[in-house]
C-alpha cells in the first residue's frame, strides 16, 4: 500500500525513485506526500549533501556573505525518503522497472521521476582544463572554491562567456574592486537570453563598472606554467594575462545515462509531454517515467508548441509539482505544466527579472522607463502578440504583463500601458543565433522532433 486511494483515486503504488537530489527531486518528494504517497519513496543524488539552493552560489557566495555550506535548502514537511546520496545513476531498465546504479545496485521502482538537472559544459581540451586556476561554477563545492580564490586577491580574473552566471561573476569581482576580463564570442552579453537591445544596455553597463569586456573574440587557448593557469590566447592575437579563469560557457543537461534506456533523451534534455510524463524514443508517451526541472524538454502552447528547456529556478519547483501530483493521479485528475517561464539575476546594482520567453521573438519595444535611467521594462512580441516582459528595477508591474502573455494579447501594447507621450516605436528584438555565443541559452526553443532519428527498418 502506497497510494492511499480514499485522497487521489489512483492505483496503488509502492515504491517511488526520484533521480536528482535537487530543487526539483525535494519539491516532488514533499508534493508526492502531500498527494497521499505513502509508499517507499527513494531519493538519488551524485552530490554526498542535500539539495541545495543554486542561485545564491554567483552572488552571495562569491561576495563572501553567505558560506556555500549554508544553502541547504528548507523542506516544507518531512519527506519520509530513502536518500541515497554520493552516487551516480548509470541507467534506467525499462522492462525490469529498475533503475541502475554506479554501485551496483538495482532500485525498482512503480514510477520513477528524473531530475537530473544540468552541469556546468566543461572547457573543450581537457589537459588545459586541469590547469590550477582554471574553475567553473554549478556545484556549491565550485562556488567555494572561487570564492577562496577571489579572497587571495588575484591581480586578474578572465571569465569566458557572459550569460547570466559569466556577468554574475564579473560583477562579484567588481563589487570585491578585482579586475576582471569578459570574453563572449557573440556580441554581447545576455544577448542568448534578452537579445540585441538589452544585450547593448548590458554592455555599456559592465564597460561602466569596471569591466573589461572583449566582444566579438574567442579564447583559443589557456597556457600555463609548471601545471598552474597563467594566460589566455585570444583570437586577435592578444595574449591576455590572468590568474584564475572561470568558464561560463553555458550547461550540459545530464542525460548521457540514459542512452540506453530507450527513452527520448538526448543533449537537448529528455522530451516529455505537458503532464510531464517522457517520451520514449519513438514518441510514444510513457506512464511511469516522469521527467521535471532543467534536464526536461516539454511543449508550451503559448509558444506555438515548440519544445522548451529552462535552467530557470522557479520553473523546477512549479513542474516538480505538477510531475509529483500526476504521478499519483488519474487520468481525469492530472493536470497540465503551463506556467509562464520567469528568471531573475542580481548584478552591477540593478535586478532583471523577467516573464515568458523574450528569444521567442520578432520586436521589442521599452514600455516603460528609458534605457537612460536604468529602470525600465522592456516588452517582446512575435507575430503581433506579447510574448515576453523583462523590467530593471521596475519589476512591480511584470504581473500585469504575465496576465498579457497568459492572454497572447497584441504587440504593441496599448498607448494606456506604456509611459505617454509618445508611445516608443518597436524595433527588430536581435535575438541572434545560438552558434555565434559562447554562453549556452537559459531558454532554449528545440522544435518538435525527437532527439533521435531512427532509421524504420520495414520487414522483407
Amino acid at each position: 500500500m502506497a497510494t492511499d486511494p480514499s485522497r487521489t483515486g489512483a492505483p496503488e503504488l509502492g515504491r517511488i525513485v526520484i533521480v536528482g537530489a535537487s530543487l526539483a527531486g525535494l519539491r516532488a518528494a514533499e508534493t508526492l506526500r502531500e498527494k497521499g504517497f505513502t509508499g517507499e519513496l527513494t531519493i538519488v543524488g551524485e552530490e554526498d549533501r542535500a539539495p541545495y539552493d543554486r542561485p545564491p552560489l554567483s552572488k552571495q557566495v562569491l561576495l563572501g556573505r553567505v558560506p556555500a555550506d549554508a544553502l541547504t535548502l528548507p523542506a516544507r514537511r518531512p519527506v519520509d525518503a530513502r536518500w541515497r546520496l554520493g552516487v551516480r545513476a548509470t541507467g534506467v531498465d525499462m522492462a525490469a522497472k529498475q533503475v541502475l546504479l554506479a554501485d551496483g545496485e538495482r532500485l525498482p521502482f512503480d514510477r520513477v521521476l528524473i531530475a537530473t538537472g544540468t552541469r556546468a559544459r566543461p572547457w573543450p581540451d581537457p589537459g588545459q582544463a586541469a590547469l590550477d586556476g582554471v574553475l567553473a561554477l554549478r556545484t556549491a563545492g565550485d562556488a567555494a572554491e572561487l570564492a577562496a580564490r577571489l579572497d587571495a586577491g588575484p591581480r586578474r580574473v578572465l571569465v569566458i562567456g557572459a550569460g547570466f552566471t559569466g556577468s554574475e561573476i564579473a560583477s562579484a569581482c567588481r563589487e570585491r574592486e578585482l579586475p576582471v576580463t569578459v570574453v563572449e564570442r557573440g556580441p554581447a552579453p545576455l544577448v542568448g537570453a534578452l537579445g540585441g537591445t538589452l544585450g547593448g544596455f548590458a554592455s555599456a553597463l559592465q564597460r561602466r563598472h569596471g569591466v573589461d569586456l572583449r566582444c566579438g573574440v574567442t579564447v583559443n587557448a589557456l597556457r600555463g606554467q609548471g601545471g598552474r593557469f597563467t594566460a589566455a590566447a585570444l583570437s586577435d592575437g592578444e595574449e591576455l594575462p590572468a590568474d584564475i579563469a572561470v568558464i561560463a560557457l553555458g550547461a550540459v543537461r545530464n542525460t548521457e545515462w540514459l542512452a540506453d534506456s530507450g527513452l527520448a533523451a538526448g543533449p537537448r534534455g529528455l522530451a516529455c509531454d505537458a503532464g510531464c510524463r517522457a517520451f520514449d524514443m519513438y514518441g510514444i508517451v510513457t506512464d511511469d517515467v516522469f521527467v521535471a526541472g532543467d534536464v526536461a524538454r516539454f511543449p508550451h502552447p503559448l509558444f506555438e508548441y515548440q519544445m522548451l528547456t529552462l535552467e530557470h529556478w522557479g520553473n523546477a519547483i512549479a513542474q516538480a509539482e505538477v510531475a509529483a501530483h500526476n504521478m499519483v493521479s488519474p487520468g481525469p485528475l492530472r493536470r497540465p505544466h503551463l506556467a509562464v517561464p520567469a528568471f531573475w539575476s542580481s548584478q552591477f546594482g540593478l535586478n532583471i527579472k523577467s516573464v515568458g520567453v523574450p528569444t521567442f521573438s520578432d520586436q521589442v519595444v521599452i514600455a516603460q522607463g528609458s534605457l537612460a535611467e536604468r529602470r525600465l521594462i522592456a516588452v517582446y512580441g512575435y507575430r503581433g502578440r506579447i510574448t515576453a516582459a523583462v523590467s530593471v528595477n521596475r519589476a512591480r508591474w511584470l504581473e500585469h504583463y504575465e496576465r498579457m502573455i497568459e492572454a497572447a494579447a497584441p504587440f504593441p501594447p496599448p498607448p494606456g500601458v506604456m509611459d505617454p507621450p509618445p508611445a516608443p516605436v518597436p524595433i527588430p528584438s536581435d535575438v541572434p543565433d545560438p552558434k555565434v555565443l559562447s554562453h549556452g541559452p537559459t531558454v532554449a526553443l528545440t522544435g518538435h522532433l525527437p532527439d533521435r532519428r531512427l532509421s524504420l527498418v520495414r520487414p522483407g
